[in-house]
């Protein structure tokens, strides 16, 4: 693992933006494999700023998303569908026939879950996957005790992770309490890993993924077998570490 460490999240969001972009424009037709969430929300208004100022271009870029909340319709604000269009797509020259995010109102969600993963392969695999940590040290929706073996899926959402995400919501009721995944595998064949971890509330994840075995209690320490891992974090984020 390669770890890059900054001052805040503002230069998280530059350095993570530099850094995609760069690969952006490396490579012929990118796949990309995108994250939703509170951290990768400034790198996606750093995008957007690089595209405007004609740095990037999106034309032959390929988007997957990780994950997506289970009896949602990509029309409600709290789907990741919305978010992705809200935050980043409808603001740069992607084709929205280039974007995939899975479906979480499919008639046969095990069918829709096949179908992600026939076209992620269809694509050439994902270039590289932007991921983010969950204080429970989750990955995608990826729960402590999730295989290390599976492929994208139908996820049970932790009390913890409910509790985390119930802040987009009016009222911790309203929160899925499953999700459509990508697998840890699926992630895993990814050619290259960038993973942003911001705040002090992601400072005990961040420490403990540094500091541990390879557990599947701890989905994101699999990372470690990983050959290509850049992790760009924060003071804040660094906050334990620096107490060790």
């Amino acid at each position: 693992m390669k770890i890059i460490q900054v001052k805040d999240y503002d230069a998280l969001s530059e350095r993570a933006c530099s850094f995609l972009v760069e690969r952006i424009n490396e490579l012929e037709n990118p796949v990309l494999g995108l994250a939703t969430g509170s951290t990768p929300e400034g790198l996606y208004k750093q995008i957007i700023k690089k595209y405007n100022q004609g740095e990037v271009s999106f034309q032959e870029v390929k988007t997957f998303n990780l994950d997506e909340y289970v009896g949602i319709e990509k029309t409600d604000p709290n789907s990741y569908y919305y978010f992705m269009k809200d935050k980043l797509f409808d603001h740069i020259n992607i084709s929205l026939d280039n974007v995939r995010i899975p479906n979480g109102v499919a008639p046969d969600l095990q069918q829709e879950c096949e179908e992600y993963e026939e076209a992620i392969q269809a694509a050439g695999g994902i270039d590289i996957q932007v991921l983010g940590i969950g204080a429970n040290g989750h990955i995608g929706f990826n729960e402590p005790g999730t295989p290390f073996t599976c492929r994208t899926q139908v996820a049970n959402l932790e009390t913890s992770t409910i509790e985390a995400n119930s802040r987009f919501f009016h009222s911790i009721e309203e929160v899925p309490t499953q999700a459509i995944s990508m697998g840890i595998e699926t992630i895993m064949e990814s050619k290259e890993i960038l993973l942003l971890i911001s705040g002090e509330n992601k400072a005990e994840a961040l420490a403990t993924l540094l500091t541990c075995d390879v557990t599947e209690e701890i989905p994101a320490s699999v990372l470690k077998k990983h050959p290509n891992v850049t992790i760009i974090a924060d003071e804040a984020a660094y906050s334990v570490m620096n107490q060790l």
